[in-house]
């Protein structure tokens, strides 16, 4: 099943929804190509349900398709949760940032990092920053060299468990952090670096080794760069990163964590204003987003 949050539209904001308090937000599970919405619940209430899947599946079995459902009006599936993010999770990542901080004599650590019993976790994106799916990307006015970074993202509840997948767009200033790796924060967390959609996938089984993730990049209507990889070229199984998120931390409403990348564009590659990334993670869906540079606060 999957989980999808959406804006409201103005047509279908009722006397209803406005009695059982409910702003700016429906929310819906689709099974088997049929919409059902879920009913007078808020988000952190559904995605920190104690028995999601039942929860859905009840909702499923005792409700009507819903005709109203619009694609184009789905948020990106996050409520109050804060978003972590993973690094050197993959080789081909490891290979990448190394040789982006050869220069600053910062190349070992990621060697380190990628052999080290312990990964590398930091704090990605406070929810009011997460941009959805359709909606902007940002890359940041003083960086040279910006890329996506496409990454499965696990949503994880209070408990640490590890409930639903979905797609994760980790935008990151590779410039920035080449120079120092201690500006990781500057590389990566600012308004809109933080894409997640366009629905979670929500299933108690593990996704297959084989799952693959692919990018496309397209730039005035051709294809600048696209590249694939699967989860078979993780070094670290997601539920120890799990683990050490949950370690010293309490996430009561959950927590999304994005595992990081195994597809990193060539190094005379840049992300520039206009282009179109798309990622796509079978069987979740695909996620898109416009590339644009500037101040433009934070997300819709």
């Amino acid at each position: 099943m999957r989980l999808y949050r959406t804006a409201i539209s103005g047509s279908y904001y009722n006397a209803e929804l406005r009695r059982n308090c409910v702003v700016g937000n429906l929310s819906y599970v689709e099974h088997e190509g049929r919409f059902y919405r879920i009913p007078m619940e808020r988000w952190d209430a559904i995605v920190s349900h104690e028995d999601l899947p039942g929860f859905l599946q009840s909702v499923v079995s005792g409700g009507q398709p819903a005709p109203e459902f619009d694609m184009r009006q789905v948020q990106a599936p996050v409520g109050t949760q804060h978003v972590w993010a993973a690094g050197v999770t993959y080789y081909r990542s490891r290979d990448a940032r190394m040789a982006e901080a050869k220069d600053a004599g910062g190349g070992d650590f990621y060697d380190r990092v990628y052999s080290a019993p312990r990964p590398e976790l930091f704090f990605k994106s406070s929810c009011e920053h997460v941009t959805g799916p359709g909606q902007q990307v940002r890359i940041r006015r003083d960086a040279k060299w910006s890329v996506p970074e496409p990454e499965l993202t696990v949503l994880v509840d209070g408990l640490g468990q590890i409930v639903g997948y979905t797609i994760g767009n980790d935008m990151s200033s590779r410039d920035i952090e080449g120079e120092n790796p201690l500006y990781l924060p500057q590389a990566k967390v600012y308004d809109r670096s933080c894409a997640l959609g366009p629905c979670i996938l929500v299933t108690s089984e593990a996704l297959p080794a084989t799952t693959p993730i692919r990018i496309e990049i397209e730039r005035g209507g051709n294809t600048e760069f696209s590249g694939s990889t699967t989860l078979a070229e993780m070094k670290r199984p997601i539920s120890e990163l799990v683990e050490y998120l949950f370690r010293e931390n309490s996430h009561p409403l959950g927590v999304f964590l994005m595992t990081g990348t195994g597809v990193v564009p060539p190094d005379e590659f840049t992300l520039a204003p206009g282009d179109r990334i798309r990622i796509t993670i079978d069987p979740i869906g695909t996620l898109e987003n416009v590339v644009v540079q500037g101040r433009t606060g934070t997300a819709d």
